[in-house]
């Protein structure tokens, strides 16, 4: 039961589910980029949206889980931030090194990205960041502590 005036706790992040033009397709990238594996099961949409559902993939060192959606309505434009809705996703790493890391295993991998940028604005932090094929900005951070 929840404390008078408090709202009950929230344990932790469970998935991120974006809309993409092709699961398959982003459900590879996402396998290939984060070494992510899918979860053996097709969701149907919550509410029962005719022809909707999600392939969900987890990444297995962390458990992040990430629900890949097909809606029948998307005519598959590009992802655009600027519009009402999800702006980027952003993952942590473990240190600084870490993102040197990942800045070689993007450019192996051929995707584009900004290289490590450090920045003391408006903390201390650094940051890769990076689009998947929807063009969804994502983002590798590290913050000292």
């Amino acid at each position: 039961m929840a404390e008078s005036g408090v709202a009950p706790a929230v344990t932790g992040y469970h998935h991120f589910a974006p809309t993409v033009s092709d699961v398959q397709a982003s459900a590879r990238w996402y396998e290939q980029v984060f070494g992510m594996t899918r979860v053996p099961a097709t969701f149907p949409h919550h509410g029962g949206e005719k022809g909707g559902y999600a392939v969900v993939l987890m990444e297995p060192r962390s458990g992040i889980m990430l629900g890949l959606h097909h809606h029948e309505t998307n005519p598959g434009q590009p992802f655009d931030e600027r519009l009402t809705g999800l702006d980027h996703m952003s993952f942590a790493v473990a240190s600084r090194a870490d993102l040197d890391a990942w800045a070689s295993w993007l450019d192996s991998l051929g995707v584009a990205n900004s290289g490590v940028v450090d920045t003391d604005n408006p903390v201390p932090y650094s940051v890769i960041v990076f689009r998947d094929p929807d063009n969804i900005q994502l983002e590798l951070i590290y913050m000292a502590t």
